[in-house]
C-alpha cells in the first residue's frame, strides 16, 4: 500500500449485515485520533484503513441501505463510498469531523444511485421537483414531537417503519434519517447534505409528518387484514 493504491479487497461488501435499529450509539474520535487515522490513510498504512472500515462501513451500510430505492444495492453503494473516501481522503481538509465528511459521501452516492435506478425504472423524480419548502416551515425552530422510531418499540413494528420509510421522498428520508436512526445534530446534518438549517429542520419536520401518515396506512391495511383473518375462522 505503499504507492497510496487502494485494492478493492479493502472494501468487502457488507450484505451479511441488517440494518441496525434507531439509537445505536453514534461513532466518536478524539480529535488526535482522527487526526492519526487521517494520517496514517494519507501514508496508505493498511492499519489505517482496516480501522477506518472497522468505524464506518457498518454505519455507512445501515445509511445508504434505508436511503436506496432498491436496498439490496446496499453492498454495491457501500463499496463505491469507500473507494471515493481512499480515492480523496488526500483532498480531506478537515473543515468538518471525518464522519461529517464520508457521511456527506455516501448521501451523495446514494442519492446517485437512486437516480439511475429510477431513470432505469422510467420513473425519475428530480430532489428539486419533489422538495418544495412552504413558506411556513421555514420559522421551524425545534423538534417538535417525538419520532416514529421513538414509538415503535417491537421488532414487527420496526419492519413496518423500514417498509415505510421507502416510501418518502429522497430528500426527506435522508433528513429523518441522519436525525432518526444517526441521531446527528442539525449542524452536522446540514453540513452532510450541504443545506441551510432552516431547510434541514423542515425536511425532519416533514419527513416526520409523512412517515406517520405512511405507517397509519400500513397499520389500516395491516388491521383490516386480521379482521378478514379473524371473519373467515
Amino acid at each position: 500500500m505503499a504507492d497510496g493504491t487502494v485494492s478493492i479487497e479493502h472494501v468487502e461488501p457488507a450484505a451479511r449485515w441488517e440494518p441496525a435499529e434507531a439509537g445505536e450509539a453514534p461513532i466518536s474520535l478524539t480529535d488526535g485520533a482522527q487526526a492519526r487515522l487521517i494520517d496514517g490513510l494519507r501514508r496508505g498504512d493498511d492499519s489505517a484503513y482496516e480501522q477506518l472500515l472497522s468505524l464506518y462501513e457498518k454505519p455507512v451500510y445501515n445509511l445508504v441501505y434505508r436511503l436506496l430505492a432498491n436496498p439490496a444495492d446496499a453492498p454495491d453503494v457501500v463499496q463505491e463510498v469507500f473507494l471515493k473516501v481512499f480515492r480523496n481522503i488526500t483532498t480531506f481538509r478537515a473543515q468538518s469531523s471525518l464522519k461529517t465528511w464520508i457521511y456527506r459521501i455516501a448521501v451523495n452516492e446514494a442519492h446517485n444511485h437512486r437516480r439511475w435506478f429510477e431513470r432505469k425504472c422510467g420513473q425519475e423524480v428530480g430532489l428539486e421537483d419533489e422538495v418544495s419548502e412552504g413558506i411556513h416551515f421555514h420559522q421551524v425552530l425545534e423538534d417538535q414531537e417525538r419520532s416514529p422510531f421513538e414509538s415503535f418499540a417491537n421488532a414487527e413494528a420496526r419492519a413496518m417503519i423500514e417498509d415505510a420509510l421507502q416510501s418518502l421522498k429522497p430528500a426527506f428520508r435522508s433528513a429523518v434519517v441522519l436525525r432518526d436512526v444517526e441521531e446527528l445534530s442539525y449542524d452536522e446534518i446540514a453540513d452532510i447534505l450541504q443545506a441551510n438549517l432552516g431547510t434541514v429542520k423542515s425536511r425532519i419536520l416533514r419527513g416526520r409528518e409523512a412517515l406517520r401518515v405512511a405507517l397509519e396506512v400500513r397499520m389500516q391495511a395491516r388491521r383490516g387484514s386480521d379482521l378478514r383473518w379473524c371473519a373467515a375462522e
